[in-house]
Order: structure tokens, then C-alpha cells, then sequence
């Protein structure tokens, strides 16, 4: 039937899983409810579609008998039924669609790490999305460019752009996209995707909670955690000033700031190549339902 756990164990798993991840959900519908904005944070909420009540919610994921009284509570979400003496999965709820997004992110992932990481972007993708730009066409207008516009094309225009990212470069302004050295598609996403991508590693998120509820919530949360320290050197390698926000610069229009840049891209790519397999793991386990 699978693995069975204990009441206790899995109340405090739940309640565990609960307080790490209102550690953001909570201070973000804080910041809701005062109308304020962060453009740094905002994004893990809205780019991505995950809802904070659904990152909130534990599950244990497939094959997992949640024992005990209390476990009846989770008849009330669809998919669960009873077996074993308790509560679990009802692996027949793991539908075709569910299983070609598993196959989809299956082979992504699976080019992806097969791939060295390419550490020589620079975060240029953000640059790329204000280079000459119109009225209008900046996406955080409400920010200051720490250099200004003029200063900001020209370091657009002293480095090469190296962006692999499809739903990085779809982005970049009309000026920007012939100078990038890549030109990806959304079909061609599997061939470009690598390691050492920012984007890349910040979407383990999303492949995580495309196939919710058959990941379990502790991986869910802990390519969620990744994604939040990725998304702030994403931003603070942009051309934004942030410091209202609290955020210190990574100057990677000078050397020690590029430096500095790989540094940290680098140390991501390693800790994302853990999850990226159990994500792996888990699609492979999910693709075999029912054979």
C-alpha cells in the first residue's frame, strides 16, 4: 500500500512545513493589506502561479498512508480516499494531463542537467529588459536604474548577452533582442536550458507545484526557498536601485561585481542540481503509476 505514517508524525511534519513557509506567505499578505509593493518578493507570488494558501497547505504526496483519526480531515481535498487503515493519494487522480506535464518537465529536466552551467550571463537578461526602452516599457517603472538610462545602455551595449532563457528573453525590449548571442524559443526551450541559469533554477519552483499534490510539500517549499534567494540576486544584479528595499547592489557592470555574479550563480547551480533530482525521481515514480 506504501508507507505509513504515524498521526504524530505527520502532524508535526504538517505544522513544520506550516511555519516555514508563512515565514513569506504571511509578511507578503502583510504588505497586501497595507498596499504595498516589493518588487523583489512580489514576483514568487505573481509570475508564478502557485497561491500563498496553496504553498501553505502540506501534503505528503503519493504512496504515503497518513494514519490516525485526524487524517480524515483530508477526504475533504480532491484526490484522497481511504486505504490502509488511513488516508492517502488516490493514485487514479494522477490523469493523463497530470502525466504529460510530468513527461514535459521530465525531459527538461533532464536535458537540463545533463548540461554544465554556463556562468558567463551576468544577469544581463534584466539589462536587456530596459535597454532603450520607450515610456511604458519598463517593467518596474516605479524604481529608479541605478545609472540611469544612458548609463544603463551603455553597459548593454560593453557586454555580450548571453540569455539561453526563453521567458527571460520574451521580455527583453524590440533593441535588445538582435544583440543577444541566443535567440530561444518556447520550443526550443529544452535545448537551451542549462544549470547555471537563474530562470532555470528559480522554475524548479514551478515544476515542483505544476504537479501539486503529487510532490510532496517539503520539496515544494525547499525549491520555493531557493527560488527566494535566486530571485534577490536576480534583482540586485539588475539596473534597479533598490536600496529603499534594503538591497545592497551587485555591480556586475564592473569586474568584482561580475566576480561576485559567479560567485553566487555558481554555489545556486550546485544546490539546485539536488533538487532538480529529486524532482527527477519524483516525475519517474509519477510516470509509473499504474503500470
Amino acid at each position: 500500500m506504501g508507507v505509513v505514517l504515524g498521526q504524530k508524525e505527520w502532524v508535526a511534519r504538517e505544522r513544520a512545513h506550516e511555519r516555514r513557509v508563512r515565514a513569506w506567505t504571511l509578511p507578503h499578505a502583510q504588505r497586501r493589506s497595507r498596499g504595498e509593493k516589493n518588487p523583489v518578493l512580489d514576483f514568487l507570488f505573481q509570475y508564478y502561479t502557485f497561491r500563498p494558501s496553496q504553498l501553505e497547505r502540506w501534503q505528503a504526496g503519493p504512496g504515503v498512508v497518513l494514519g490516525g483519526d485526524e487524517a480524515r480531515r483530508f477526504l475533504a481535498r480532491p484526490g484522497y480516499v481511504e486505504a490502509g487503515g488511513g488516508v492517502m493519494l488516490d493514485p487514479a487522480t494522477f490523469t493523463a494531463k497530470k502525466a504529460r506535464t510530468a513527461r514535459v518537465f521530465l525531459t527538461l529536466l533532464e536535458k537540463t542537467a545533463s548540461r554544465a552551467p554556463r556562468l558567463n550571463c551576468f544577469g544581463l537578461h534584466e539589462w536587456a529588459m530596459v535597454y532603450r526602452a520607450g515610456a511604458g516599457e519598463v517593467r518596474h517603472d516605479q524604481l529608479p536604474l541605478r545609472l540611469g538610462g544612458a548609463g544603463t545602455d551603455a553597459v548593454v551595449e560593453s557586454l555580450d548577452i548571453r540569455c539561453g532563457h526563453y521567458d527571460a528573453f520574451r521580455f527583453f525590449t524590440e533593441p535588445a533582442r538582435p544583440r543577444n548571442t541566443l535567440q530561444p524559443t518556447r520550443e526550443t526551450q529544452p535545448e537551451y536550458e542549462q544549470p547555471g541559469c537563474l530562470h532555470a533554477n528559480m522554475d524548479l519552483y514551478k515544476a515542483s507545484y505544476k504537479l501539486d499534490p503529487f510532490i510532496p510539500a517539503e520539496l515544494v517549499a525547499d525549491c520555493f526557498a531557493l527560488a527566494v534567494e535566486i530571485r534577490e540576486l536576480d534583482m540586485c544584479a539588475s539596473p534597479y536601485d533598490l536600496s529603499a528595499f534594503g538591497y545592497r547592489p551587485v555591480c556586475i557592470e564592473t569586474p568584482p561585481g561580475r566576480a561576485e555574479y559567479v560567485r553566487r550563480q555558481a554555489d545556486f547551480a550546485n544546490r539546485a542540481a539536488s533538487l532538480r533530482d529529486r524532482l527527477l525521481a519524483h516525475c519517474n515514480y509519477l510516470l509509473n503509476l499504474g503500470k
